[in-house]
């Protein structure tokens, strides 16, 4: 995939994600999520290359200043992944993202340990975790899962689960929630309002 077409894949993300978002040129000048997620492309490309780890965390660092999200470069993130109101967001240099997840503020992807192997969570594609949540440690959630809001998560959850609670606990996730919590076509003006 070429580079404009995805920076118009992640304006299209915002859009589906984000009811209040009004127009392109807003969530390009005006989302710290997608900013942030910007710049961990460039230090990630920046740290496969031994002599830039460095500047690779220096620019992760400067992204954190500038949008109060902090990701490792050392982090991996699927495509058509959206931070919601990203304000102190943390995720690990050995987490894992799939494709269309969904973090929003306060959530924490962090590690339990000091040593140098995999040590913070996996999160499948379709994963949304939910404002001040955290996933702590080297665990594995599931495909289509949903943490709740606050939740503290220190197990792995099996596909289309539902985790809440702290220490969180997972059940399946029922029929009717797999629908997305809002539909951003409701939002969508209709010209007929205007004749």
């Amino acid at each position: 995939m070429g580079f404009i077409s995805r920076l118009r894949e992640d304006i299209t993300t915002a859009r589906e994600h984000d009811p209040a978002a009004r127009s392109n040129a807003e969530i390009v000048l005006a989302y710290s999520g997608l900013h942030a997620i910007w710049a961990h492309r460039l230090a990630h490309r920046m740290w496969a290359v031994k002599p830039l780890k460095t500047p690779a965390r220096v620019l992760s660092q400067v992204a954190r200043g500038l949008t109060g999200i902090e990701i490792h470069p050392g982090s991996t993130i699927g495509r058509r992944f959206f931070i919601d109101h990203g304000m102190g967001v943390v995720i690990g240099e050995t987490a894992e993202i799939g494709d269309d997840c969904m973090l929003y503020q306060g959530v924490t992807l962090g590690g339990t340990s000091l040593e140098q192997t995999k040590r913070h969570p996996t999160l499948g594609d379709g994963v949304t975790v939910g404002a001040g949540a955290k996933v702590l440690g080297p665990v594995l959630i599931g495909e289509n899962s949903a943490v709740g809001a606050n939740a503290v998560v220190v197990k792995s959850a099996p596909e289309d689960s539902v985790l809440i609670g702290v220490p969180a606990k997972d059940r399946k996730r029922r029929e009717e929630e797999h629908q997305p919590l809002v539909d951003p076509a409701a939002y969508a003006l209709d010209p007929a309002l205007f004749i």
